[in-house]
């Protein structure tokens, strides 16, 4: 599917040599997107008349800050003030659960895992996420032609799909070109 690559952000593009303490260079994509992306967050709640609650922001913000999938009790650690007590699960889950209907985030289902988005999707949209096995890394991608293919298949099998979301598994170039 080349006509995928508008809506692409590519783990590959980018430098991925080291998966040492500071990260791959995905990783830092990922971060450096994290202000636009909270503000993005603000501006879109406000015009919806929602709120972006302290948690909501805090959990967007760790998502930003990797490109691997984080659970919620992981998230719970990361965004818990330190030497304090951990966030209550729910709390955790309730933020997270906004998040992903507000489109801020996504749940990867395979992994109970989640991943910020960095593109905004619209609802509806159909989503790919390309997640490496060897290195965790994820990326999404959609297009108007994955949207048609995905709505041709579930209208011809009377399927009303409530999300969709495409998880393909497997190793990212840098991972498959990477010396032993």
């Amino acid at each position: 599917m080349t006509e995928m690559q508008p809506h692409a952000h590519s783990h590959a593009d980018h430098d991925h040599a080291a998966h040492d303490e500071a990260g791959c260079r995905h990783a830092h994509d990922h971060r450096a997107h994290a202000a636009e992306a909270l503000a993005r967050a603000e501006r879109v709640c406000r015009e919806r008349g929602l709120r972006l609650t302290p948690i909501r922001a805090k959990a967007l913000e760790a998502l930003h800050a990797d490109h691997r999938p984080v659970g919620a009790y992981d998230l719970a650690d990361r965004i818990s003030p330190a030497g304090g007590r951990r966030l209550a699960p729910i709390s955790i889950y309730r933020a997270l659960d906004f998040l992903v209907e507000q489109g801020f985030v996504h749940r990867l289902s395979s992994r109970n895992a989640y991943v910020a988005c960095l593109h905004g999707h619209g609802a509806g949209e159909v989503v790919a996420f390309l997640i490496c096995e060897a290195c965790g890394g994820v990326d999404e991608d959609s297009s108007p032609a994955m949207k048609l293919a995905v709505t041709a298949m579930t209208q011809s099998r009377h399927f009303a799909p409530s999300h969709q979301v495409v998880e393909i598994v497997g190793r990212c170039e840098h991972c498959r070109t990477a010396q032993p």
